[in-house]
């Protein structure tokens, strides 16, 4: 179950909870967060794709400014998760009824303006999260990846209340023949990245495991005319470098175990040397993944924290939940922000790394910089 206060904002105090125990224990501290506001129980759709799609209506037309898959799964805030424009995943058939589903709900509510929806994909379903008639904190992201200032175009739709009209400066758009009610942009063979900025080098002891409550700081964009080197950009810009080889560690949770062999297999055919701790390790070795064991920081020494502190790890994937093995892995998280080790805490992230590692090894030289306009012209 997702679980939430009322009337907060940025998640706060928002959580998954997967047992009686967890519940009654949320609901015993959702008190101070809460007081006397009633507390919102939805069902939680595990492992589903959340997108998010900017748009604006005059009434009587829409513009789809963007379709943008999360690259985390739903679940993770969406302030927090990378995202990827267009989408990477979703095939064409569900992008176009995302879109009519957002003009219908425009059209509908007699929205002026901006329009936010967020929407999960789950067993080839699409589900609505919510909709917010305002503007979002994509708008930007959005404005600089596909050359239509949404904000500026809005303000012309509230004024003088034709779309068309508003956006006849710009030349990047199509009019999508959805019963001619729908426009959108016309994006040039070209990427955006969006990835969330962390403040948890500023914040001795705090935990970087993500989930429902809000704790990105800032974001950055990744662009290229592909998803691997743009998701590869993104992290740069965020001071999570990649490396290209060495020792890779994993801890997954035992939710993910699973799928432990798929990750194992993706990094150990891009050359790495894998070191795990004891279940994870067996998960890999049961996939036929080649992989080391290292002892929990409770099992004794030298144990993954030696390691770490030794230099010995040069990636981390943790996908330990706040629930299980507490002590350990918020410790072993904690030592691999102190020594800045890139790190990732969800399976589609380190999925997502792995195809930005190949490209960046397909390189031939350097990375050259580019000017956005040269992506849009």
């Amino acid at each position: 179950m997702l679980v939430r206060p009322s009337f907060v904002l940025g998640g706060r105090g928002m959580k998954i909870v997967f047992s009686d125990d967890e519940l009654n224990q949320y609901m015993d501290e959702a008190v101070s967060v809460s007081h006397d506001s009633p507390v919102l129980i939805d069902k939680f759709l595990d492992n589903a794709i959340e997108l998010d799609v900017d748009a604006i209506c005059d009434g009587s037309e829409v513009y789809i400014g963007s379709v943008m898959q999360h690259i985390e799964e739903a679940g993770i805030h969406s302030g927090d998760s990378a995202c990827s424009l267009p989408p990477v995943s979703i095939s064409q058939a569900l992008q176009d009824e995302v879109k009519e589903q957002t003009a219908t709900i425009a059209l509908g509510l007699g929205v002026v303006g901006l329009m936010n929806i967020q929407y999960a994909i789950y067993q080839g379903e699409i589900y609505l999260i919510e909709v917010n008639p305002r503007a979002s904190r994509t708008v930007p992201f959005v404005s600089k990846a596909t050359g239509v200032p949404l904000a500026k175009v809005a303000t012309r739709v509230m004024i003088q209340g034709d779309l068309r009209e508003a956006l006849k400066f710009y030349d990047t758009f199509n009019v999508v023949n959805f019963d001619k009610k729908i426009m959108e942009p016309n994006l040039k063979n070209h990427v955006a990245v969006k990835e969330a900025v962390f403040p948890f080098n500023k914040l001795p002891g705090s935990d970087l495991i993500l989930g429902p409550e809000m704790k990105s700081t800032g974001e950055v964009m990744g662009l290229s005319h592909s998803f691997g080197m743009s998701f590869a950009k993104s992290q740069f810009a965020s001071n999570n470098e990649i490396p290209l080889k060495g020792k890779l560690f994993i801890s997954l949770a035992q939710a993910n175990k699973e799928e432990a062999g798929e990750i194992g297999a993706l990094f150990s055919d891009l050359g790495f040397e894998i070191v795990a701790t004891q279940g994870t390790h067996n998960a890999l070795q049961k996939a036929g993944v080649n992989s080391t064991q290292v002892l929990k920081i409770s099992e004794g020494r030298p144990n993954i924290d030696d390691m770490i502190k030794n230099g010995e790890i040069d990636i981390a994937i943790n996908t330990s939940s706040n629930s299980a093995s507490k002590t350990d892995a918020r410790t072993i998280r904690q030592s691999v922000l102190r020594h800045k080790i890139p790190y990732f805490t969800t399976l589609a992230a380190a999925k997502a790394t792995a195809m930005a590692i190949q490209e960046l090894k397909a390189l031939d030289g350097d990375l050259e910089p580019k000017a956005l306009q040269d992506y849009l012209s």
